[in-house]
């Protein structure tokens, strides 16, 4: 191989990481009908002036199968919580206990378990598009090194991004596959 040209594999493949971790981030934020703290990570608060994540301002728990509990620190944020919560679009409504909030998690009808696999698919789609687009960089890059680079080498270096993409996609695919199975679960 040449001396003179060392694609860093790494660096696509930390991007194509982080491409993944923002699917599994959306992955989480879709309802399945059962509970999960994990659910309310994109619901953002206005607490003392800036938008903080929910899990900030107070103890989020999971007591049981159909239930998540948040335990607000400062009373006077339950209010804003409770709205925050109500505004994200998860279809919860909030239960308010003094200073601990509930949401009662309602059983998904087959309409919308249908709806959240499309949902799930959307994510998917944009999560394979980010990947490809950094795989085309890759790409991008040994064109540009094409000059002071043997046929061979630019095959080898263009044979270890394709690899790479080929693997994200797969784990995207599997990803989905998992998500849309969990939605469907009755």
């Amino acid at each position: 191989m040449s001396d003179e040209f060392m694609l860093d594999t790494d660096d696509l493949e930390r991007r194509m990481d982080g491409a993944m971790s923002s699917l599994r981030t959306e992955f989480a934020s879709l309802r399945t009908g059962r509970a999960s703290a994990s659910m309310l990570e994109p619901v953002m608060v206005d607490a003392y002036g800036s938008m903080t994540p929910v899990n900030q301002v107070g103890t989020v728990n999971v007591p049981e199968p159909r239930m998540v509990t948040i335990n607000v620190w400062d009373k006077g944020l339950v209010g804003k919580v409770e709205k925050a919560i109500r505004e994200s679009g998860l279809g919860i409504n909030p239960q308010l206990n003094g200073t601990i909030i509930m949401l009662p998690i309602p059983e998904l009808n087959e309409e919308r378990r249908r709806e959240l696999t499309k949902v799930a698919a959307q994510y998917a789609e944009n999560g394979r598009v980010s990947i490809r687009n950094i795989r085309r960089d890759g790409m991008d890059q040994i064109k540009k090194a094409k000059d002071g680079m043997s046929e061979d080498d630019q095959k080898f270096w263009e044979a270890s991004v394709q690899e790479l993409t080929d693997k994200y996609v797969k784990s995207v695919d599997d990803a989905l596959e998992n998500k849309q199975s969990e939605i469907m679960q009755v």
